[in-house]
């Protein structure tokens, strides 16, 4: 059978072959530079194990073209396309989540996404790995841990989303399972506690606030608050010392965009640091990749910091240490989560009492050395 031009052509493929007959549509003319000439541009559609549902999936291409891109996409470039787009929408302290998720995925970043199923996925998650590029266990493989398993599972959530919209998938798999229970189990066993610093460490930090490389930094931090990346990308133009506040923030509705008053204690500390001639108020002056501070920067600096003074921390128990203090010293507590950013559940207080930036300077000033 004649099929009419521009409609496709179905040819048998020579060999043994599961799926003998071969798909092609035609697009269009296209310039070969080798040729130097114009040729039809015919992409594979798909081939298929009988003569019949060459005809049919043909048929099907014709009644309701589409991309043939998408038939042939494999999920690593569809996560390129994804992340493109996504990142620009996104922190970066999120888009550190998906790029550090999506290094686990390595065993099916090659396979087509029209290929890709439940088990395919799910045995990603479970037996993905990375391998160590440093320290004791560099060169061997590194399974997910719990909580990489669930950042897995989210961002697969999201891939898949995008795939199904830009029909690359017919159906979303991802969202087709949950985690297996011992999966929050072991998160919840690996749960490092948080330990507040101590009124020992705090005093040993002041002592070395001039000999020890931004110990200044954790004592801010201790007494205002900040999540790390939150501290790590404040802003020059955000501190404003004549009212005697800060502002930033990141995560949460409630923990974007607030202020937070500045302590006595550690307004010394600011000062030095503060430089209107530069866009941020920490920086790495040493640094391989230019002087402005990240969290992971600020992480690196943080555990020689700890080293150095022989303690045990990591940099979130500065925030801690600031929600513990603020508790010992009898904080109002709307007020503290206001400082903090937490989400005030109480409607009479989140919606109809108002606080002023002096109700915040009152009560920061209750926590003492």
């Amino acid at each position: 059978m004649k099929l009419p031009n521009g409609y496709g052509s179905i040819n048998k493929l020579s060999g043994k072959r599961r799926k003998p007959w071969a798909v092609r549509i035609t697009k269009g003319w296209v310039y070969n530079p080798e040729q130097d000439k114009m040729i039809q541009d015919r992409p594979l559609l798909g081939t298929y194990a009988t003569k019949q549902e060459a005809i049919i999936a043909l048929a099907n291409y014709n009644q309701n073209p589409y991309d043939v891109k998408t038939n042939t996409i494999t999920l690593k470039e569809l996560y390129e396309l994804w992340t493109e787009e996504y990142f620009k929408s996104i922190s970066e302290s999120a888009t550190r989540t998906i790029v550090a998720a999506w290094r686990y995925c390595s065993i099916i970043e090659r396979m087509k996404v029209k290929d890709i199923r439940i088990y395919h996925l799910k045995g990603c998650i479970n037996d993905g790995y990375i391998i160590g590029s440093t320290g004791k266990k560099k060169g061997q493989k590194i399974l997910a841990s719990p909580s990489t398993k669930e950042r897995m599972k989210s961002m697969l959530n999201l891939l898949f989303d995008y795939a199904c919209e830009h029909e690359a998938a017919d159906k979303n798999y991802a969202r087709m399972f949950s985690l297996d229970d011992s999966v929050a189990e072991l998160k919840e066993d690996s749960k490092k506690v948080n330990i507040p610093f101590s009124d020992e460490e705090i005093k040993v930090l002041w002592d070395n606030v001039d000999e020890v490389p931004f110990v200044d930094m954790i004592l801010i931090d201790i007494y205002s608050g900040w999540r790390p990346q939150e501290l790590a990308t404040l802003k020059n133009a955000n501190i404003d010392l004549s009212a005697n506040t800060m502002f930033g923030g990141l995560k949460t509705r409630a923990g974007k965009n607030r202020y937070v008053p500045i302590h006595p204690l550690i307004r010394p500390l600011i000062e030095k640091r503060y430089d209107v001639s530069r866009e941020y108020l920490f920086n790495d002056e040493n640094g391989q990749q230019g002087t402005c501070m990240t969290y992971d920067k600020y992480r690196g600096r943080f555990v020689k910091a700890m080293k150095r003074l022989k303690m045990n921390h990591r940099p979130h128990e500065c925030r801690h240490t600031f929600i513990t203090k603020a508790k010992a010293y009898s904080l109002d507590e709307y007020i503290l989560k206001i400082i903090v950013g937490h989400t005030i559940n109480d409607i009479t207080e989140r919606t109809y009492t108002h606080r002023t930036m002096e109700q915040l300077q009152i009560e920061i000033l209750k926590i003492e050395k």
